[in-house]
Protein backbone atom coordinates (compact mmCIF):
# COMPACT_ATOMS: atom_id res chain seq x y z
CA UNK A 1 0.00 0.00 0.00
CA UNK A 2 1.34 3.77 -0.97
CA UNK A 3 1.99 6.09 1.31
CA UNK A 4 -0.61 8.19 0.53
CA UNK A 5 -3.01 5.31 1.12
CA UNK A 6 -1.62 4.56 4.11
CA UNK A 7 -2.11 8.37 5.60
CA UNK A 8 -5.70 8.54 4.49
CA UNK A 9 -6.72 5.49 6.33
CA UNK A 10 -5.06 6.54 9.42
CA UNK A 11 -7.37 9.60 9.07
CA UNK A 12 -10.48 7.64 7.87
CA UNK A 13 -10.00 5.27 11.21
CA UNK A 14 -9.29 8.58 12.95
CA UNK A 15 -13.10 10.25 12.10
CA UNK A 16 -14.72 6.65 12.26
CA UNK A 17 -13.90 7.00 15.83
CA UNK A 18 -15.02 10.58 16.45
CA UNK A 19 -18.19 9.80 14.87
CA UNK A 20 -18.66 7.01 16.99
CA UNK A 21 -17.91 9.38 20.14
CA UNK A 22 -20.47 12.25 18.80
CA UNK A 23 -23.37 9.66 18.25
CA UNK A 24 -22.68 8.83 22.04
CA UNK A 25 -22.91 12.03 23.05
CA UNK A 26 -26.20 12.39 20.79
CA UNK A 27 -27.58 8.56 22.37
CA UNK A 28 -27.16 10.64 25.88
CA UNK A 29 -28.73 13.54 25.33
CA UNK A 30 -31.14 12.79 28.09
CA UNK A 31 -29.64 11.13 30.70
CA UNK A 32 -29.07 12.64 33.56
CA UNK A 33 -25.51 13.74 34.99
CA UNK A 34 -23.86 12.92 31.53
CA UNK A 35 -20.78 14.71 30.43
CA UNK A 36 -20.22 15.18 27.03
CA UNK A 37 -17.34 13.53 25.56
CA UNK A 38 -14.70 15.13 23.16
CA UNK A 39 -11.75 13.04 20.91
CA UNK A 40 -8.12 14.79 21.15
CA UNK A 41 -5.89 13.93 18.08
CA UNK A 42 -2.33 14.29 17.25
CA UNK A 43 0.50 13.94 14.76
CA UNK A 44 1.90 10.90 14.00
CA UNK A 45 5.68 11.15 12.13
CA UNK A 46 7.23 8.03 11.05
CA UNK A 47 9.39 7.09 8.24
CA UNK A 48 8.16 5.90 4.81
CA UNK A 49 6.36 2.18 4.03
CA UNK A 50 8.45 -0.11 3.93
CA UNK A 51 7.28 -0.88 0.12
CA UNK A 52 7.91 2.82 -1.02
CA UNK A 53 10.04 3.65 -3.81
CA UNK A 54 12.13 6.01 -1.13
CA UNK A 55 14.92 4.53 0.56
CA UNK A 56 14.22 4.69 4.24
CA UNK A 57 14.85 7.69 6.34
CA UNK A 58 15.03 9.52 3.31
CA UNK A 59 11.44 10.85 4.13
CA UNK A 60 9.17 11.10 6.62
CA UNK A 61 5.06 11.12 6.49
CA UNK A 62 2.63 12.88 9.11
CA UNK A 63 -0.22 10.48 10.18
CA UNK A 64 -3.19 11.19 12.59
CA UNK A 65 -3.66 9.44 15.31
CA UNK A 66 -6.50 9.81 18.17
CA UNK A 67 -4.71 10.45 21.51
CA UNK A 68 -7.53 9.98 24.04
CA UNK A 69 -10.72 11.19 24.52
CA UNK A 70 -11.14 13.77 27.17
CA UNK A 71 -14.75 14.60 29.15
CA UNK A 72 -16.31 18.32 29.70
CA UNK A 73 -16.91 18.27 33.22
CA UNK A 74 -19.07 21.48 32.94
CA UNK A 75 -22.31 20.83 35.02
CA UNK A 76 -25.75 20.56 33.41
CA UNK A 77 -28.70 22.49 33.88
CA UNK A 78 -30.88 20.93 37.44
CA UNK A 79 -34.49 20.39 36.50
CA UNK A 80 -36.75 20.07 39.29
CA UNK A 81 -38.32 16.54 39.35
CA UNK A 82 -40.48 16.55 42.75
CA UNK A 83 -39.38 13.43 43.17
CA UNK A 84 -37.87 13.20 46.67
CA UNK A 85 -35.42 10.77 45.78
CA UNK A 86 -34.42 12.35 42.69
CA UNK A 87 -31.05 14.75 43.85
CA UNK A 88 -28.93 16.98 41.94
CA UNK A 89 -25.47 18.56 43.20
CA UNK A 90 -24.84 21.63 42.87
CA UNK A 91 -21.21 21.97 42.72
CA UNK A 92 -18.08 19.51 42.03
CA UNK A 93 -19.12 17.12 44.17
CA UNK A 94 -19.93 13.00 42.73
CA UNK A 95 -22.38 10.58 44.57
CA UNK A 96 -20.62 7.95 45.70
CA UNK A 97 -21.67 4.12 44.64
CA UNK A 98 -21.28 0.88 45.42
CA UNK A 99 -20.04 -2.11 42.73
CA UNK A 100 -20.58 -5.36 43.02
CA UNK A 101 -16.50 -6.62 43.90
CA UNK A 102 -17.17 -3.84 47.30
CA UNK A 103 -15.42 -1.02 45.51
CA UNK A 104 -16.25 2.67 45.02
CA UNK A 105 -17.79 4.64 41.71
CA UNK A 106 -18.95 7.84 41.33
CA UNK A 107 -21.60 9.70 39.43
CA UNK A 108 -23.23 13.07 38.87
CA UNK A 109 -26.70 10.90 38.03
CA UNK A 110 -28.80 11.31 41.16
CA UNK A 111 -31.92 9.31 40.07
CA UNK A 112 -32.19 7.13 42.88
CA UNK A 113 -34.64 5.01 44.33
CA UNK A 114 -36.16 2.53 46.66
CA UNK A 115 -35.52 -1.17 46.10
CA UNK A 116 -37.37 -4.08 46.84
CA UNK A 117 -35.92 -4.41 50.40
CA UNK A 118 -35.96 -0.64 51.01
CA UNK A 119 -32.03 -0.13 49.89
CA UNK A 120 -31.54 3.46 47.88
CA UNK A 121 -30.47 2.53 45.00
CA UNK A 122 -29.06 4.17 41.76
CA UNK A 123 -31.34 3.54 38.36
CA UNK A 124 -29.41 0.08 37.60
CA UNK A 125 -29.62 -1.16 41.22
CA UNK A 126 -26.32 -0.57 43.06
CA UNK A 127 -26.13 0.02 46.70
CA UNK A 128 -26.07 4.37 47.28
CA UNK A 129 -23.20 5.18 49.40
CA UNK A 130 -23.42 7.58 52.77
CA UNK A 131 -20.52 8.62 55.11
CA UNK A 132 -21.85 5.10 56.91
CA UNK A 133 -22.13 2.64 54.11
CA UNK A 134 -25.20 1.53 52.18
CA UNK A 135 -28.60 3.26 53.74
CA UNK A 136 -32.17 1.20 54.07
CA UNK A 137 -35.53 1.94 54.87
CA UNK A 138 -38.80 0.85 56.38
CA UNK A 139 -41.92 1.46 56.21
CA UNK A 140 -41.59 3.24 59.75
CA UNK A 141 -38.99 5.67 58.32
CA UNK A 142 -41.82 7.80 56.68
CA UNK A 143 -41.00 10.97 54.76
CA UNK A 144 -37.32 10.52 53.54
CA UNK A 145 -35.79 14.33 53.45
CA UNK A 146 -32.43 15.15 52.37
CA UNK A 147 -30.78 18.82 53.33
CA UNK A 148 -28.53 20.71 51.35
CA UNK A 149 -25.13 19.18 52.96
CA UNK A 150 -26.86 15.52 52.26
CA UNK A 151 -27.98 14.58 55.55
CA UNK A 152 -30.48 12.21 55.31
CA UNK A 153 -33.33 12.49 57.89
CA UNK A 154 -36.86 10.34 58.61
CA UNK A 155 -39.49 10.70 61.32
CA UNK A 156 -37.66 8.72 62.85
CA UNK A 157 -34.39 11.11 63.01
CA UNK A 158 -31.29 11.61 61.07
CA UNK A 159 -30.21 8.74 59.37
CA UNK A 160 -26.82 9.53 57.85
CA UNK A 161 -25.49 11.54 55.32
CA UNK A 162 -24.75 11.43 51.81
CA UNK A 163 -21.50 10.11 50.62
CA UNK A 164 -20.09 13.07 48.51
CA UNK A 165 -16.35 13.36 46.71
CA UNK A 166 -14.35 15.73 44.65
CA UNK A 167 -11.66 15.20 42.35
CA UNK A 168 -8.66 17.35 41.71
CA UNK A 169 -8.40 16.04 38.19
CA UNK A 170 -11.31 14.56 37.15
CA UNK A 171 -9.76 13.80 33.27
CA UNK A 172 -7.69 10.90 35.28
CA UNK A 173 -11.04 9.70 36.10
CA UNK A 174 -12.09 6.38 34.14
CA UNK A 175 -15.58 5.55 32.78
CA UNK A 176 -16.95 2.23 33.28
CA UNK A 177 -20.46 2.46 31.44
CA UNK A 178 -23.56 3.07 33.13
CA UNK A 179 -22.25 7.24 33.70
CA UNK A 180 -20.33 6.21 36.21
CA UNK A 181 -16.65 6.53 36.67
CA UNK A 182 -13.69 5.42 38.93
CA UNK A 183 -11.44 7.59 40.29
CA UNK A 184 -8.61 7.19 42.72
CA UNK A 185 -7.88 8.45 46.08
CA UNK A 186 -10.66 11.20 45.79
CA UNK A 187 -10.91 13.97 48.41
CA UNK A 188 -13.93 14.89 51.14
CA UNK A 189 -16.11 17.64 49.04
CA UNK A 190 -16.15 20.93 50.03
CA UNK A 191 -18.77 23.51 49.97
CA UNK A 192 -21.35 21.87 47.57
CA UNK A 193 -25.08 21.98 48.02
CA UNK A 194 -27.30 19.23 47.39
CA UNK A 195 -30.96 19.68 46.19
CA UNK A 196 -33.78 17.73 46.63
CA UNK A 197 -36.06 16.86 44.32
CA UNK A 198 -33.76 17.74 41.12
CA UNK A 199 -31.23 15.61 38.36
CA UNK A 200 -28.90 16.85 36.69
CA UNK A 201 -29.40 17.13 33.18
CA UNK A 202 -26.88 16.28 30.98
CA UNK A 203 -24.11 18.43 29.30
CA UNK A 204 -24.64 17.71 25.70
CA UNK A 205 -25.64 20.49 23.38
CA UNK A 206 -27.58 18.92 20.49
CA UNK A 207 -27.28 21.62 17.78
CA UNK A 208 -23.41 21.18 18.13
CA UNK A 209 -23.36 17.58 18.32
CA UNK A 210 -25.51 17.74 15.08
CA UNK A 211 -23.13 20.32 13.04
CA UNK A 212 -19.69 18.10 14.50
CA UNK A 213 -21.53 14.87 12.81
CA UNK A 214 -22.21 16.62 9.66
CA UNK A 215 -18.70 18.07 9.49
CA UNK A 216 -17.30 14.71 10.56
CA UNK A 217 -19.47 12.88 7.49
CA UNK A 218 -17.94 15.31 5.06
CA UNK A 219 -14.91 14.60 5.81
CA UNK A 220 -14.87 11.48 5.85
CA UNK A 221 -16.74 11.03 2.11
CA UNK A 222 -14.15 13.46 1.46
CA UNK A 223 -10.94 11.18 2.48
CA UNK A 224 -13.07 8.05 0.91
CA UNK A 225 -13.08 9.66 -2.30
CA UNK A 226 -9.02 10.47 -1.56
CA UNK A 227 -8.44 6.72 -1.25
CA UNK A 228 -10.44 5.95 -4.43
CA UNK A 229 -8.41 8.77 -6.38
CA UNK A 230 -5.19 7.65 -5.33
CA UNK A 231 -6.26 3.29 -6.04
CA UNK A 232 -7.64 4.41 -9.34
CA UNK A 233 -4.14 6.14 -10.49
CA UNK A 234 -2.14 3.38 -9.14
CA UNK A 235 -4.41 0.77 -11.17
CA UNK A 236 -4.19 2.78 -14.24
CA UNK A 237 -0.39 2.94 -13.90
CA UNK A 238 -0.33 -0.81 -13.63
CA UNK A 239 -2.42 -1.04 -16.51
CA UNK A 240 -0.29 1.29 -18.61
CA UNK A 241 2.77 -0.41 -17.31
CA UNK A 242 1.51 -3.91 -18.21
CA UNK A 243 0.55 -3.14 -21.83
CA UNK A 244 3.71 -0.71 -22.47
CA UNK A 245 6.17 -4.29 -22.11
CA UNK A 246 3.59 -6.56 -23.78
Amino acid sequence: MENAQLINLSRQITLRRQMDVVANNIANLNTSGFKAKRMIFQEYVMPVAEASAFPRGDLRLSYVQDARTITNFLAGSIQLTGNPLDVAVDGEGWFAVQMEDGTEAFTRNGAFHLSNTGQLVTSEGRPVLTEGGPISFTREDGKISISDDGTISTELGTRGRLRLVAMNNPQNAIAIGNNLVTYENPDPVGRVRVIQGGLEGSNVQGVVEIADMIEITRKYESVTKMLKDTDDLSRQAIERLGSTQA
